[in-house]
């Protein structure tokens, strides 16, 4: 038993140091991912140092004392998606319909042909907007039905599972369809006119993950994310970015995603509303996302029912309000960051 423990929490301890290694090849990148996972095994672990100890080995004690480390820096890690950290975005005191949008993101998972439990979802939510990504033109076909009740559209359909489809039932202006980083990978710029005439810029993306299959190293994904970044940063619009960004929502890329575009992440301080895989609930991360501009406050946020995908749809409902930005304070890039996030933007 001895050595098993040895082992495994040896193994706990080179997970949770292999993402401090600022390199952007998959191996450091795909560590990041799992750490609420590695969180309740390293606390196991320690329940099993403890019913096992041996005072008189010196060995038991140095392992025990490194797990409670590391569980104690992963908790400091994904304490902020907990109900025991401050939320970031502020709940609203009064509703104001004019100024309200509602939005739902769902990775349909491209082979999955299960259409009728797509609309159904979307029908039960009723958002103002809706993102389906991974969709190809069989999804294009099997999702004709939303352009009777989302008057305005933006498709792109592939057969790369980078596809996208955009629906709205509020006017979108100004629709461009960007790749920012690979010429195969779409992302969706548009302003979304809300019912009090309100222009808000909203960013569609779905950048590659760092896979072996897809690409070996985090660049794309990262450069494509900090360029939306920037220009999130630049509008004077409220802003709005939601998709799936193949990265989790505490690692250090989406954090400085959050510093360099001045926007805020609904879920901290709320919940891990993990999307995927939503088929093995123990291998669960937040893939799926909506940071917002810090004049906006959050309505609804909630983790919709699959539909034989393998994400789960999130749904998020919320408010401009203009005056919000005097309550509710973005985080700040330093030097550090700023020089990094110019270096990952150069990349590629």
């Amino acid at each position: 038993m001895q050595t098993l423990l040895i082992c495994f929490s040896s193994l706990l301890l080179i997970a949770t140091l292999i993402p401090l290694v600022k390199n952007e090849y998959w191996i450091f990148r795909v560590f990041e991912y799992p750490r609420l996972q590695k969180f309740v095994l390293n606390c196991l672990c320690i329940l099993f140092w403890i019913i096992f100890f041996k005072s008189n080995l010196i060995l038991h004690l140095v392992f025990l004392v490194l797990m409670i480390l590391n569980a104690s820096y992963l908790l400091y890690l994904i304490l902020p998606f907990t109900k025991l950290s401050p939320i970031q975005v502020l709940a609203i005191t009064k509703e104001i319909p004019e100024n309200g949008i509602s939005l739902m993101v769902a990775n349909v998972f491209q082979y999955n042909t299960n259409y009728k439990g797509c609309l159904s979802e979307i029908e039960k939510a009723n958002p103002d907007v809706v993102l389906l990504l991974e969709t190809d033109h069989k999804w294009e076909l099997g999702t004709v039905a939303l352009d009777e009740a989302f008057p305005f559209s933006i498709k792109v359909p592939l057969e790369n599972t980078y596809g996208m489809l955009l629906y709205s039932k509020l006017p979108l202006e100004e629709a461009e369809i960007k790749h920012l980083v690979e010429a195969d990978i779409p992302s969706i710029h548009t302003k979304v006119v809300l019912p009090n005439q309100q222009r808000v810029q909203l960013f569609a993306v779905h950048p590659t993950p760092p896979v072996p299959t897809e690409n070996p190293t985090s660049a794309e994904r990262d450069k494509e994310l900090l360029l939306v970044a920037e220009r999130a940063q630049k509008t004077d619009l409220p802003v709005i970015v939601i998709g799936d960004l193949n990265d989790v929502a505490w690692s250090y890329t989406t954090t400085l995603f959050l510093k360099m575009s001045g926007l805020l992440d609904p879920r901290r301080g709320r919940g891990f509303f993990n999307t995927f895989h939503a088929h093995y609930p123990f291998l669960r991360f937040p893939l799926d996302h909506a940071f917002i501009s810090a004049d906006m406050k959050l309505k609804k946020i909630k983790r919709l029912q699959n539909f034989d995908s393998d994400h789960f749809p999130m749904f998020i409902s919320l408010q401009y309000e203009k005056k919000a930005k005097l309550e509710q304070e973005p985080m700040q890039p330093d030097a550090d960051d700023i020089a990094i996030a110019n270096e990952k933007k150069q990349a590629v």
